[in-house]
């Protein structure tokens, strides 16, 4: 039987390394290789070493940048060149479904978007920038054959702006396992010997990271550990200046070791969630499955994901009364309810057979 030839494109590439797009690919390529030829589209500015095949699936790299401007460029090039022997292509991310309209004068190959978490929304982007990005998913969701959403919240914005229905495919987390803290991990990180909140995440300003760590350098009876890229932009170095001689805030580098970032996150007291935009976010659902207490930033993609079962907080002030006045019998119902959502919504089994489907349904 012949295959269908899948093309992923929009992600910096595999070996995921960078974000929730990179592991949903990393996932989708674990999953679906058996059924499907997949051809996972690369940054060779990213990669080093570059690898011809992972995962069983072909890898193609594209000798620009997979952020920022050039992620324009990189991804209109990438969808030209799976034009030539795709018959699905999946598409991460709108900012270069610019070109869909040309695209589906000239081909029937089925189009399959997954426009991320209203990317236009971000405090990241200039006014210029939003009103491109926003202009994109506009064109993505008019002309993708299907539309995926990652979060209920995504999915009733795109029937109530678009009147398109979209299918609703969030991340899987089953990939994390809770790992005890070896001595070495202690040797080499001594603060977590004590009791910490934690927190992992891209350092940007919509994943509220002055207010977190803003509340942290005022309660400092419980100490907090931030795994991001600081060094990354004026605003994370900012951060870290401003933060990182409180003597309860730890501010850690990213960390790619899957088995040294679980024990670090298995055993904190409390996971802290800042992200205001996006929809479903993959560090909330793996903290989800890791049977973490979370507290998180109280906006309706971050309730959606936790189904209302978490703590909320809107401010510092609410961040602070959270952690004053919690206690332990508390966390711990929050912790089983996060769990059990994730069990029952949150798999890459589940997420993988609903991408499958959505191959096979379209393919013509």
């Amino acid at each position: 039987m012949i295959q269908k030839k899948i093309a992923i494109i929009g992600i910096v590439g595999l070996p995921a390394k960078y974000g929730g797009f990179e592991t949903l690919a990393e996932y989708l390529t674990k999953h679906l290789t058996n059924s499907f030829d997949v051809t996972v589209y690369c940054s060779s500015v990213f990669y080093s070493k570059k690898l011809k095949r992972y995962n069983n699936a072909n890898l193609k790299y594209i000798p620009l940048n997979a952020n920022g401007v050039q992620s324009i460029l990189y991804d209109i090039i990438s969808i030209f060149n799976a034009l030539f022997y795709a018959d699905v292509l999946l598409i991460l991310g709108v900012s270069g479904c610019i070109v869909l309209p040309f695209i589906k004068l000239i081909s029937n190959k089925l189009i399959i978007v997954n426009i991320d978490g209203l990317e236009w929304k971000r405090a990241k982007w200039g006014r210029a920038a939003k009103m491109f990005l926003k202009y994109s998913e506009k064109i993505a969701v008019t002309y993708a054959d299907s539309v995926v959403a990652d979060n209920k919240v995504i999915q009733e914005y795109v029937k109530y702006f678009y009147n398109i229905n979209s299918e609703l495919i969030a991340y899987g987390a089953n990939h994390t396992k809770k790992e005890a803290l070896s001595s070495n991990v202690v040797s080499q990180y001594p603060f977590l010997a004590k009791k910490y909140a934690f927190k992992v995440c891209r350092i940007e300003p919509e994943n509220n990271i002055y207010l977190i760590l803003h509340s942290f350098s005022e309660h400092p009876s419980l100490n907090i550990v931030v795994i991001g890229n600081w060094n990354n932009s004026n605003y994370g170095k900012e951060m870290k200046l401003k933060f990182n001689n409180f003597e309860n805030i730890y501010l850690l580098d990213p960390i790619y070791d899957q088995n040294l970032l679980n024990q670090i996150r298995s055993n904190c007291y409390v996971y802290v969630h800042g992200h205001s935009a996006g929809g479903t976010n993959p560090s909330l659902v793996e903290a989800m499955y890791l049977e973490l207490p979370i507290i998180t930033y109280g906006v309706n993609y971050n309730v959606e994901t936790t189904a209302n079962k978490a703590k909320y907080f809107a401010n510092k002030n609410e961040l602070l009364k959270i952690l004053s006045n919690i206690n332990q019998e508390e966390l711990n119902v929050v912790a089983k309810d996060m769990k059990n959502v994730a069990n029952k919504i949150y798999t890459w089994e589940a997420v993988s057979a609903h991408y499958a489907n959505l191959f096979l349904q379209n393919s013509k």
